[in-house]
């Protein structure tokens, strides 16, 4: 598979040299239509979402991996964070795949270069968020081994619903998108067997890139850092 470029985002390509061990790939900005067909084909999720920035684990002429950073989806979650941020100093990210056949260490290797391709391309970005989901059994353990700040789980108070649609399971986001509503009386008529179910709570990672800034950020905080969770015993609602 042959990927386009997108000039308008993208000055630098971050090449890697021989002597990093990882010489036969390169980093660079990749065409989002290319970045969606990728993820919606091979991301557990087989779901697009926002996207700032797409950016593409190259070898030789294929795309072998994807990392997709995207302003963040929620309202509040920029000053959820720390009151010195404003919205164009966060990204989130949003989506991360890398092919199966690059081997056991290449997601966390492909992610850290990523962050070297923002700091050197999009320098306004403080801050990067991501979030583990439970429903996929996930801790986040790549974002462990690439050094982000954890913050537990219990930072969005309300609870939130997934609905079962045709077989299949929406965000609430995505239903509202599809159908107008998450209202009983809409998706029974979409589906009269619809189901519902209580989302698990997400963990929460932070990355700081803006390393001038990172005292400052670090000390106004609005959530604590707290030790690594190693399951998902936390993530039910009491």
């Amino acid at each position: 598979m042959f990927f386009n470029t997108s000039k308008s985002e993208s000055a630098n390509t971050d090449t890697i040299t021989k002597g990093e061990g990882r010489s036969e790939y390169t980093i660079d900005i990749i065409d989002k239509k290319t970045a969606k067909e990728l993820i919606v084909k091979n991301h557990y999720s087989h779901s697009w979402t926002s996207c700032r920035y797409a950016i593409g684990l190259i070898k030789g002429d294929e795309i072998v991996g994807v990392a997709v950073y995207g302003f963040p989806v929620g309202r509040r979650v920029v000053k959820s964070i720390c009151p010195i941020v404003e919205n164009e100093n966060v990204l989130e990210l949003t989506r991360l795949w890398i092919a199966e056949s690059e081997g056991k260490n290449s997601e966390s290797w492909f992610l850290g270069r990523t962050f070297s391709w923002l700091k050197n391309n999009a320098p306004d970005v403080w801050i990067l968020i991501s979030y583990s989901d439970p429903l996929a059994d996930h801790v986040g353990i790549i974002y462990q081994a690439t050094n982000w700040l954890y913050q537990g789980n219990n930072i969005k108070k309300g609870k939130s619903w997934m609905y079962k649609i045709d077989g299949k399971w929406y965000h609430p986001r995505t239903a509202v998108a599809n159908w107008g509503s998450t209202k009983d009386e809409v998706l029974r008529k979409i589906d009269s067997n619809y189901e519902r179910m209580i989302m698990p709570k997400k963990h929460r990672y932070l990355y700081i890139l803006k390393r001038n800034k990172r005292k400052e950020i670090l000390n106004s905080l609005k959530h604590p850092i707290l030790p690594y969770v190693k399951d998902n015993s936390t993530s039910g609602w009491d």
